[in-house]
Order: structure tokens, then C-alpha cells, then sequence
């Protein structure tokens, strides 16, 4: 855990200095411990070897952008952590309860009406919060076991609210408003700052605070409902506190950032491969992995070419591959075992 958390530091530090204005990390470490000194009333301790425009970059645009991503990045990867627990299955990420749909489908609509920034984060927050109840609406049919019936209903909320994305991507003017639509749609930090910052960072620390609250009783709950039940451990209740509380983290993470996968689904398997398979570790590795990863991904976004790559892409193109991997490397165990 300890060296995950200092390669996660490490990358956030690089990220920062990275850019068309370099800044090499040393300096941005004494920029940023300069600044802390300065909380404290001591200013000037360190002395400057860094100029005005350096200052202003690091704190001004690079400094919120890393700190998102951080947030971003874990928020991402606790929820697909919880959710793989959730419904014992390593495939399961936040996609599969519909919020992000829904969340995508908000935020198009706000962009479509033309509205401004903090219409689109709180359309996608609101629609995000909307799918997951329909989806919990769904766990309430008695027609088959609780999980199953999540499950279903997710995918079936997921393709509505897709479906309706996909029509107000056809209905868009195609010269100024599905432009902006679709390159939101592919994720970005891009228009990073500190009341963004400040917005996504409220609800995803206190879904993560809920989530790693009942970090033990995750184990229980991966045992089966059945012996969750014969430990004192109520299942109906933790996958409502569970559902809940990563549907406001991935609805937080996508009006901010859009819609970013594999995430969610490849960070867990890398906790438990590195470091455990125990959720009281595996909760707070994945959300500083998770968010190293992020901050990873976002540099290489922004640095692979002249103009910004979407985040979606970058995390398809380093995902899709790499879980691909992990897939048949647990299959060649099986074959050695068998």
C-alpha cells in the first residue's frame, strides 16, 4: 500500500511539471511547499528559484487538474471495487447500474439547451441519481433474487438513457452543439478548476467515507447473502448504503469529467493481483491507484499530441488490452491447476 502511495505522489508531481510550459519536478515541490509554508506563516523559508509564471501555472491550472483526476480516478475505481463485491462478479463496474447513462444523458441535455456549465454538472448529477432509483426500483420486483434482478435492471436503464443520448445526438446541430456534445461524451478535464474541483470532491469523499465505513462488511457480503445473513450483516440494506453511495461518486465523476471507462472494472483487479483481496485494503488501494491511474491517463492525453486526446479513449486503448492480459493470464492458472 505504501509503495502504491508514493508512486501515485510521484506521478502527480511529474503530471504537474508536464506540459507546454515545463516545469521540472523539484520545482514544482518547492512551489507547492513554498505555498504551504505560507499557510503558516512562513514565507520565504524556502528560497525562490522559480519564476512568477511557473507559480501561476502549477497552482492555477496544473494543480486542480492533477487533484481531479485524483478524485476522478478514485471515485471511479471504489465504485467498480464495491459493485464486483456487491454482485460477486470481477466483470461488474459503475456502468452496470445505469448511472453513467443516465448521467451522460443529463449532461447532453443541458448541452443541448445551451446552458451553461453548472446546468450541465447538475443535469448529469440529477439524471445520474434518477437512473440508480429506477434501477433500485427494479431490486423491489419479487420475481427473482435481488441481485439478478439489479442487474437486469440496470442493463435496462443503461439502453433507455443511451438510447435517449443517442437521440439528442441526432437532434443536435451538427455544426455547434454535437461537437460539443460528443467530445464531453469521450471525457475530459480539460476545463479543470477549483469550484469543479470543490463540486465532485463533496460527493465522492462522502460516498467513498460511507463506502470505506463498512469496508469489513464488504468481505461478509461477498460470502453470499445467505452467510452475510448468519454473521448479523443485513444484505438488502448494505447493497442500498453501497448502490448509493457509489451512484453519487460515478454521477459526481461523469458531470465533471464525462464518460470515462475500465476504469471502474481494471484498478480492483490490480489491488487485489498487487496488493489484497481483503476489502478493508482493497477499498482504500483502488481509490489511490485509481487515482494515479487517472492522473497517468490524463497526462498522456494531454502530452501524446498537439491537440487533447479524449480521457475515454486513452482508458479504452490502456484498458481494453491490459484486462485482455489479465483475462488470459488467469485463464493459462487455470489450465496449469486443472
Amino acid at each position: 500500500m505504501g509503495l502504491v502511495l508514493f508512486g501515485t505522489i510521484a506521478v502527480s508531481v511529474v503530471a504537474m511539471g508536464m506540459g507546454r510550459f515545463s516545469v521540472p519536478p523539484v520545482e514544482v515541490l518547492r512551489i507547492l511547499g513554498d505555498k504551504a509554508l505560507s499557510w503558516i506563516q512562513l514565507s520565504g523559508t524556502i528560497g525562490q528559484t522559480w519564476s512568477t509564471e511557473e507559480a501561476t501555472v502549477i497552482w492555477t491550472i496544473r494543480l486542480p487538474r492533477v487533484l481531479l483526476a485524483l478524485v476522478v480516478g478514485g471515485g471511479l475505481a471504489v465504485g467498480g471495487a464495491a459493485l464486483q463485491a456487491l454482485f460477486h462478479n470481477p466483470l461488474v463496474s459503475p456502468d452496470v447500474i445505469g448511472v453513467s447513462a443516465g448521467s451522460a444523458f443529463g449532461g447532453v441535455i443541458a448541452i443541448a439547451l445551451g446552458l451553461g456549465q453548472v446546468a450541465i454538472l447538475g443535469g448529469a448529477f440529477a439524471a445520474g441519481l434518477l437512473a440508480v432509483g429506477i434501477v433500485m426500483l427494479f431490486g423491489l420486483i419479487r420475481a427473482g433474487s435481488a441481485i439478478l434482478m439489479i442487474v437486469l435492471g440496470g442493463i435496462v436503464t443503461a439502453s433507455f438513457f443511451q438510447a435517449l443520448v443517442s437521440l439528442v445526438t441526432y437532434m443536435a446541430d451538427p455544426y455547434t452543439t454535437l461537437p460539443a456534445i460528443t467530445f464531453w461524451l469521450m471525457g475530459s478535464l480539460a476545463s479543470a478548476s477549483y469550484p469543479k474541483l470543490m463540486i465532485t470532491a463533496i460527493p465522492v469523499l462522502l460516498g467513498f467515507a460511507a463506502i470505506f465505513a463498512v469496508r469489513w462488511r464488504i468481505n461478509i457480503l461477498a460470502m453470499g447473502d445467505e452467510d452475510a445473513l448468519s454473521l448479523g450483516v443485513n444484505p438488502r440494506r448494505m447493497r442500498l448504503v453501497l448502490i448509493a453511495a457509489v451512484a453519487m461518486m460515478t454521477a459526481s465523476t461523469v458531470a465533471v469529467a464525462g464518460v470515462v471507462g475500465w476504469v471502474g472494472l481494471v484498478i480492483p483487479h490490480l489491488v487485489r493481483m498487487m496488493i489484497s483481496t481483503d476489502y478493508r485494503t482493497v477499498i482504500p488501494g483502488s481509490f489511490i491507484l485509481g487515482g494515479g491511474f487517472m492522473v497517468l491517463i490524463d497526462t498522456l492525453a494531454r502530452s501524446m499530441s498537439a491537440g487533447e486526446i479524449p480521457l475515454g479513449v486513452v482508458t479504452a486503448l490502456i484498458g481494453a488490452p491490459f484486462f485482455g492480459y489479465l483475462l488470459m493470464r488467469n485463464r493459462n492458472k487455470e489450465l496449469r491447476s486443472a
